[in-house]
């Protein structure tokens, strides 16, 4: 798993070291514009280029952060808790890295913790990093699952995705409403079935209806 993370890294540090300037980006943005049959140099489309870019910036914001690094500080004050931790619904929006269209759900994210705990905030800076970045939702499970038990070391790790993409419902087969779901469990949730049923059942309580 440290050689995932590593490979990573390495790749993102790779694609900052070339990254295009402002000009070139936004002149891509006009050949695209002049590419599917209009014209750039129109008053509704002089400032796209610019607005594209800056949206861009903001949708792969992911690129410049390092997800373990959220997990970095840890607390040891935790009465001897040793079960588990979980973050439900976590809203994300991440983009396909076929069709760059947007793809939306939830992720719910688990892990049994050893000597320590994490703020749980950081758990959901993990999603977010990973969800602006270009993705397919099976790499963005692994990846999410993969720095988790990396970087905190638990006894075991689990996360689910469920999502729907406009890659499969605006263009090619146009089917709506269809979720995909992805899971990746490591460590006692992998092998121990109650642990893992345990957290299927959790995903799938009732919220209680409570919220602030």
């Amino acid at each position: 798993m440290d050689a995932i993370i590593k490979k990573f890294q390495l790749e993102s540090a790779k694609s900052r070291a070339k990254k295009p300037s402002q000009e070139e980006a936004e002149a891509a943005v006009r050949t695209l514009l002049a590419w599917a049959g209009d014209d750039p140099a129109r008053e509704g489309l002089l400032d796209t280029p610019r607005r594209v870019t800056k949206a861009f910036s903001e949708y792969f914001e992911g690129y410049d952060k390092d997800p373990a690094e959220e997990l970095s500080r840890t607390f040891t004050d935790v009465g001897g808790y040793d079960d588990i931790v979980m973050l439900r619904d976590i809203e994300f929006t991440s983009h396909c890295e076929h069709h760059i269209a947007p793809f939306v759900g939830r992720v719910h994210v688990a892990y049994l913790p050893t000597e320590s705990v994490v703020g749980i905030s950081k758990l959901a800076r993990v999603v977010e990093i990973y969800a602006r970045r270009l993705q397919t939702q099976e790499t963005m499970t692994a990846q999410i699952a993969n720095t988790i038990a990396t970087t905190l070391k638990p006894r075991g790790v689990a996360v689910m995705i469920e999502a729907v993409h406009t890659c499969m419902s605006m263009r090619g087969i146009g089917k709506r409403n269809v979720a995909t779901i992805t899971t990746q469990f490591i460590g006692e949730f992998k092998t121990n079935p109650a642990t893992q049923a345990r957290f299927m059942e959790l995903v799938r309580a009732p919220s209680g209806g409570f919220s602030l």
